[in-house]
């Protein structure tokens, strides 16, 4: 079953506790797409970068079996770029240059051959852009998922609103639970977030895990312990990615206990992409690394009632 995946493809520098780097490639669906590869063949990306992108990096997603059609190349533009500073914790950054770029203007365009896709993935953008997307869509796909920011609630609130009313699935971090809900108890705030549309929440933790929210269920699902962390950027897309790949790979199955292994998935796939800085761990896996995590997950978190 065919995914689709709409984001940005960008150029970071970063500096955290455990080195820095000058412009190396990130960007939500180049994470997302990636970390899918893993799970489907038919992963499609829509995107738009300068024609500062390297070449050899669209030929990486390639040769990981994305199709790049819709990868809208603007030759005299200039790729989108985010510059931050991770604090000793590593679960809280500093923004310290963002330049939109040729993502200002990005009119996200689906090509025919992308349109009846089975799985709809909304990377981090504007809000309104997300709408569109769906919109231009010529049928609704099975299942869509929308992965947001504290900036477009603080900015575009009303867009995002309307936007989740479309949308089934969200993910998020708990400092953006909280903001979008009004409510500290997580609890709570995912109650009232999928008041707002999503039949599903996804809730991301970092190193404490993601909790999974559906009408009648609830699941928590522990972070792979790892002795070093490198680079936290694009967990959350990687998450969303080894998620949506999951899915896919089960046919579409959204059942409670294909939710709980996909959350499972998307916890490993994004420990993977922490222990190195960019894309550097993520596109040299095999599928017996992936599985072999997440066993030793699945013996970590069992246990037998007294």
């Amino acid at each position: 079953m065919s995914l689709l995946t709409v984001g940005s493809v960008a150029f970071d520098a970063l500096e955290t506790p455990f080195g820095k780097t000058d412009k190396i490639i990130g960007g939500a669906a180049t994470y997302i797409t990636l970390a899918a590869s893993y799970f489907t063949k038919e992963n499609n990306l829509v995107a738009v970068v300068g024609g500062d992108f390297p070449d050899e990096m669209i030929s990486l997603l390639q040769d990981h079996g994305v199709n790049t059609e819709g990868l809208e190349i603007v030759k005299e533009g200039k790729t989108f770029f985010w510059s931050g500073k991770y604090h000793e914790d590593m679960n809280t950054r500093d923004t310290l240059v963002t330049e939109l770029n040729v993502m200002e203007h990005f009119d996200p365009i689906i090509p025919e051959s992308f349109q009846g896709t089975t799985f709809l993935m909304l990377g981090n953008t504007v809000p309104a852009t997300q709408k569109l997307i769906i919109e231009r869509m010529t049928s609704r796909p099975k299942l869509i998922m929308l992965d947001t920011m504290n900036l477009w609630m603080n900015i575009a609130m009303d867009d995002l609103k309307a936007v989740l009313k479309m949308v089934d699935l969200i993910t998020i971090n708990d400092e953006e639970a909280r903001q979008l809900s009004g409510e500290y108890s997580l609890r709570k705030a995912a109650k009232k977030i999928m008041e707002m549309g999503p039949k599903t929440l996804i809730i991301k933790k970092g190193e404490h895990g993601a909790l999974l929210f559906g009408k009648n269920s609830f699941f928590a699902a522990p972070a792979f312990p790892l002795e070093d962390v490198y680079d936290p950027t694009g967990a959350g897309d990687t998450f969303a990615g080894g998620f949506f790949g999951f899915i896919a790979r089960q046919d579409g199955d959204t059942s409670d206990s294909s939710l709980r292994r996909a959350v499972v998935y998307g916890s490993v796939m994004a420990s993977f992409t922490v222990e190195k800085f960019s894309l550097d761990r993520l596109k040299t896996l095999t599928q017996e690394h992936i599985d072999a995590r997440v066993r030793m997950l699945r013996e970590l978190a069992q246990f037998e009632a007294g």
